[in-house]
């Protein structure tokens, strides 16, 4: 990776009251991919990083059900997280070493973040290299 390149996350505004309580900083929250090749993904307190070797595939995934698609949230089918802002799309993002985060000390396998360019972030990240699972939001 030659720049480091910065994804914004994709905000309903509609559900703004709901992601306040998170301190979601919309100007510079989102995902980072850095030119020292770091994959940081930051959601107002909540952060996790991990290099990008540790990223074993990406795939865009859609239509949440609204009332589980916002904010910071683990999933209940697996140790996957969200940071979440719309229920439109994201991006999952697979790890080959879990990712530790403030919620989960042991880690998660995956990240699903709904930036605004879903197609740019899942390139960026080399595409889907593995079977997509179920959406974690």
């Amino acid at each position: 990776m030659n720049a480091t390149r910065r994804f914004g996350y994709a905000i309903d505004k509609r559900y703004l009251p709901v992601l306040l309580p998170f301190l979601l900083r919309p100007a510079t929250d989102g995902v980072t991919l850095t030119e020292q090749g770091a994959l940081l993904a930051t959601f107002g307190l909540f952060k996790i990083s991990t290099p990008l070797s540790n990223v074993t595939g990406a795939h865009i995934t859609r239509n949440y059900r609204w009332w589980t698609a916002f904010g910071v949230r683990m999933s209940r089918a697996d140790d996957g997280l969200t940071f979440g802002t719309n229920h439109d799309g994201g991006v999952c993002i697979h790890f080959a070493q879990k990712v530790a985060s403030p919620l989960r000390r042991s880690g998660h396998s995956a990240l699903t973040v709904t930036v605004a360019d879903l197609d740019g972030l899942t390139a960026a990240l080399g595409g889907d290299k593995e079977a997509p699972a179920a959406p974690s939001a």
